[in-house]
């Protein structure tokens, strides 16, 4: 009987406990959209912000990093859950390839590129205090890829996903920071790498019908 009154008394607090780092983790991603990439938040707007004080935030987090680098964390297994179901949509594996790119992309799009370049913008500083430097999405994303490019006859489906993710972060980050709006033609250029990593030879020929148009008509223009 004492067990189990434990144990529900403990399952009440955690339960508590997850509330507090949920309404943080929202506060302080409200708080960094506003500042942008102007001013980083104090530990106390955040704590304001969500109705909490200081011993409920230490409670959780040992530093301001360590909610930003959770923030950045919380905002990666987001992406990754819309970007699993956008996939689920799709037959073949190149159409999941090319809604995987669009979705990671979309990132740099109007109100979500705010967001992204201003959470970026905070983490940046993590790297000072670790030996790896700042968190990445790349890998968590990465894992995405493992399946279609297996399917797709890659010999090393884990690597050639991991050098992809890594691509087009970059091309995401290089967006946001030039503050420049990724493109349809943008999808489409970074899908037709993705293939040719798998298979250098026939990418083109397995990306969108009006892709391999458009490059079957700049070679004939000479471009």
């Amino acid at each position: 009987m004492a067990s189990r009154i434990a144990q529900r008394s403990l399952a009440k607090r955690e339960a508590g406990y997850a509330g507090e780092v949920r309404r943080l983790l929202d506060a302080a991603l409200d708080v960094i959209r506003q500042r942008g990439t102007t001013m980083r938040p104090r530990v106390a707007d955040i704590v304001a912000a969500a109705g909490l004080s200081n011993d409920a935030f230490y409670r959780h987090f040992p530093s301001k990093d360590a909610l930003v680098a959770a923030l950045l964390e919380d905002g990666t297994e987001r992406l990754h859950s819309y970007l699993a179901h956008q996939m689920e949509k799709e037959p073949t594996p190149e159409r999941r390839v090319h809604r995987w790119v669009a979705g990671v992309l979309s990132q740099g799009v109007q109100d979500s590129a705010a967001t992204t370049r201003a959470v970026l913008w905070n983490a940046g500083t993590l790297a000072e205090d670790t030996i790896t430097g700042p968190p990445s999405p790349s890998g968590r994303l990465a894992v995405l890829l493992i399946p279609p490019f297996a399917e797709l006859g890659s010999a090393d489906a884990a690597f050639d996903a991991t050098l992809v993710a890594h691509a087009t972060i970059g091309t995401l980050t290089d967006s946001l920071w030039r503050r420049t709006t990724p493109t349809d033609a943008d999808i489409d250029r970074t899908t037709a790498f993705c293939l040719r990593v798998v298979s250098p030879g026939g990418a083109m020929e397995r990306t969108e019908p009006a892709v391999a148009a458009r490059h079957r008509s700049r070679k004939r223009n000479g471009a």
